[in-house]
């Protein structure tokens, strides 16, 4: 499925389940999320933490309105807790089966996101790793004198951000000598396709679910 399509269907499935209770369609989308998971090969550690560490957020939530709550309503803790493995898996079948890098293009193609923004995006994601290890090399140099540098300390962050600075103007000077004109239309290398078929696939599964969503309690 095109990238934006399925970007817009699990935000309208995210949205719609926050505004009508629905254990029902709830455990549905969950069941659904997890099969299309394992169908894209998910691995087991990456399943095992998408169903770990939302729980304590899901207990807690249920623990609240079922426990501690001066009228205990078990059905609204459930819808309410299952609501949370429903937002994460759902936005796991984004995050685990497109690439960084095909959303961006997608929403520059196929929704006519600026260009700027899109090249934004792809430059912040691509200098991440570049971050990481050049606070490794700051962290290593400092050792090196004797001083150690914390996670929380202002002189490590004060280094990093001069390096990001000099990057981002590496970055600019790299875009121009590329030919990027901000506000120029752009021919695309790799073409994302928005078919009909995507928007087949999109209309059904909105239908069904939201058949789901005002029929099923």
């Amino acid at each position: 499925m095109n990238p934006s399509i399925k970007f817009i269907l699990v935000f309208i499935i995210s949205l719609e389940i926050s505004l009508k209770a629905s254990l029902t369609t709830n455990s549905i989308v969950i069941v659904c999320a997890l099969l299309y998971l394992l169908w894209h090969k998910i691995s087991l550690k990456d399943l095992g933490l998408l169903l770990t560490v939302p729980l304590i957020a899901a207990f807690t939530i249920f623990a609240t309105l079922y426990w501690f709550s001066t009228k205990p309503d078990h059905y609204y803790a459930w819808v309410l807790a299952s609501r949370v493995y429903a937002y994460v898996l759902s936005i796991a079948c984004v995050v685990k089966t497109t690439i960084a890098a095909q959303l961006a293009r997608s929403f520059e193609q196929n929704l006519h996101l600026p260009s700027k923004f899109a090249y934004g995006a792809l430059a912040a994601l691509n200098i991440i790793p570049r971050m990481q290890m050049a606070v490794k090399r700051i962290r290593t140099a400092a050792m090196m004198r004797s001083v150690y540098l914390s996670f929380w300390s202002p002189i490590l962050y004060f280094k990093a951000i001069l390096v990001a600075l000099s990057s981002s103007e590496n970055l600019a000077q790299g875009m121009e000598s590329h030919g990027y004109v901000e506000g120029k239309e752009r021919s695309a290398i790799i073409k994302i396709p928005l078919t009909s078929n995507d928007w087949c696939i999109f209309v059904l599964i909105l239908f069904l679910f939201n058949i789901c969503l005002f029929i099923f309690r």
